[in-house]
């Protein structure tokens, strides 16, 4: 062993991520994304039947 070098602490930081399958979060986000596809495929079907057939 090489003594003529510094002796460097090295602290390793351990980090544990947990994933979070909160039932009540995933159903707020599946019915947010619902509406959103709802909200889309209304203004498109408004755009169809009314404003294309005005061209």
């Amino acid at each position: 062993m090489n003594t003529n070098t510094p002796h460097q602490n090295v602290e390793i930081e351990e980090r544990h991520v947990q994933k979070k399958s909160d039932s009540s979060q995933v159903l707020s986000t599946l019915i947010k994304y619902t509406a959103y596809l709802l909200i889309f495929f209304g203004a498109l079907y408004f755009l169809v039947r009314y404003v294309f057939p005005m061209f």
